[in-house]
Parts: C-alpha cells; sequence; structure tokens
C-alpha cells in the first residue's frame, strides 16, 4: 500500500523533466524561462566551489556556530541568487489545485495554529524563522517583498493535502525595512526520502501574494543536521530518527548540489526555542 512518503517520493523534487511535464502551467515556470533561463531551473543548487557550512545547537544553551549567510547586519554590493527550487506536490499556492493564498487569515507571523474555517494547533519544538529579502544585484533589502512559508508537520504530513482537516504550518508575511520577514512555527520532521526541509516562495509585493499571484523565487531551506539530530531526540519525532538516518544533503533530490547558501544560521535552544535566520537574495 502506498504511504505519504511514498507519494513524496515519487511525486517531489524530481528534477527539471518532471516539473516542466507536470507543472508547466505553473505561473512561475514562464516566468522563470521567460527571466532566468532554462540553465537557472537545471542549477536549482548552490554555486560551485562554496565553502561548507556546519551549525552547532547546544541542547540546553542559545551557541551556535555556523557557515553561510546571517539575517544580522547590513549588506552592500550583488549576492547571488538563493537557489530556485520546485515548490513540491504540496504548495497550497492555487497551482496544484487548493488555494489557501487568498483566503483570509493567511497573513500571519504565527504559523503554528489552522484559522479561518480550521482549527487545530501543529505539535512540535518551537522555532522562529526569520529570512532577510535582497536585492541580488544591489545588496540592498527589498522592504515590501511578501513571503509565504510552508512545511511539513513533525511527522511529516502536510496540511491540505495528507494532512487535509488543516491548514496550519503555512503563512504570508511582508517584509519591512530592512526587508526582514519573522514567522513563528514549529520544526519539520523528516519524512522517507527528503532531507529535512522547509519551502517558501517570494513575492514582489503583498498584494501579489495574497492574491496568488507570480512568485520571484521559490526555494527551500536546508535544516542543519545537528540540529535535525537534537529536535529527533525529543517527544513526537521519533519516526524521524529514522528517516534522517536514510538520506543525505549528499544524496537528497534538491540538496545533492549544495546546499550552503539554503543553510540558515541557528540559535536557541531545543528546551527555550529555536531561531533559524538567513539572507535570501533573489
Amino acid at each position: 500500500m502506498a504511504t505519504d512518503a511514498d507519494h513524496e517520493i515519487h511525486d517531489h523534487d524530481r528534477g527539471l523533466a518532471f516539473d516542466l511535464g507536470t507543472m508547466l502551467g505553473r505561473r512561475r515556470v514562464l516566468t522563470l524561462l521567460a527571466g532566468a533561463g532554462v540553465a537557472t531551473l537545471v542549477g536549482c543548487g548552490s554555486s560551485s566551489g562554496s565553502s561548507s557550512s556546519s551549525t552547532t545547537v547546544a541542547a540546553g544553551s542559545s551557541s551556535t556556530t555556523a557557515g553561510g549567510s546571517s539575517s544580522s547586519g547590513s549588506s552592500s554590493g550583488s549576492s547571488e541568487a538563493i537557489p530556485e527550487e520546485t515548490a513540491g506536490p504540496y504548495p497550497g499556492d492555487g497551482t496544484n489545485g487548493v488555494d489557501v493564498l487568498t483566503a483570509s487569515g493567511i497573513v500571519r507571523s504565527d504559523i503554528r495554529s489552522s484559522f479561518g474555517e480550521y482549527s487545530g494547533t501543529a505539535a512540535g519544538v518551537d522555532t522562529t524563522v526569520t529570512l532577510r529579502v535582497l536585492d541580488a544585484s544591489t545588496g540592498s533589502a527589498l522592504a515590501g517583498a511578501a513571503v509565504y512559508l510552508w512545511h511539513a508537520t513533525q511527522d511529516g504530513r502536510y496540511s491540505l493535502y495528507t494532512d487535509a482537516q488543516q491548514n496550519y504550518l503555512r503563512g504570508v508575511q511582508e517584509a519591512g525595512s530592512d526587508g526582514t520577514v519573522t514567522f513563528t512555527t514549529i520544526f519539520p520532521g523528516a519524512y522517507d526520502g527528503r532531507w529535512p526541509h522547509m519551502h517558501f516562495e517570494v513575492y514582489p509585493s503583498l498584494a501579489e501574494a495574497t492574491a496568488a499571484g507570480t512568485p520571484v523565487k521559490t526555494s527551500q531551506l536546508a535544516l542543519p543536521e545537528d540540529t535535525c539530530d537534537l529536535v529527533y531526540a525529543t517527544s513526537g519525532y521519533e519516526a524521524s530518527v529514522g528517516n534522517l538516518a536514510r538520506t543525505s544533503l549528499a544524496t537528497d533530490m534538491v540538496f545533492s548540489d549544495g546546499a550552503d547558501r539554503q543553510t540558515p544560521v541557528v540559535t536557541g535552544s531545543v528546551a527555550t526555542g529555536l531561531a533559524l535566520a538567513l539572507d535570501v537574495p533573489v
């Protein structure tokens, strides 16, 4: 019998040929082909020659070391754009059945609970996600841009699809004057066949996002292994231990070509809450 994980493996992140064959009607594909070229779609990973990163989070402290970008500080000059990735089969953006972006209540910072006609709160380790949206050509903050963030539950399900009676773990935020958006959520579990990750789309404005318009960038966050190990040792994440052990960044469908520019800096602790931060040049 096919499982939710099987469906995710078969349909999720299978590369250019699959995406063009099944999702050619997506508004973002047309935009990418016109503006970025097929080469960008084929690359959809980190650039060659990028340095490796490591992240360490103590279970009871807020000390962290990590390579890659940070959401703190200022930027100047150009930055390499974050890699373009597939939105997968469960985007909820109107391109694969369900459209949550036009629903009243989708603009929110705390995405742990369902809203509107749905009710329920996702269990898991409290996590804050801060993304700073930048203009890749100048390094300047993109004030007024909007980010739609979504990800799996602690047991690897996606609301509105494999967890159809909920719409939690999905939300939109408008970037402030410094280009920053912040979400309060839970740390997602690892399901069989994929490295732990979060999905996001960047829109030119809040109006464009909430009209389910055309995103300027679709990408994913690669969650650091050290942090995953700590989270998955806690109650509710038992299935993630084995699922994580059966994959790696080197073999993941999305991150096998490199994940340095998609790996957030981690601070905080499992006990008091984690914080993920990443610069997102688009």
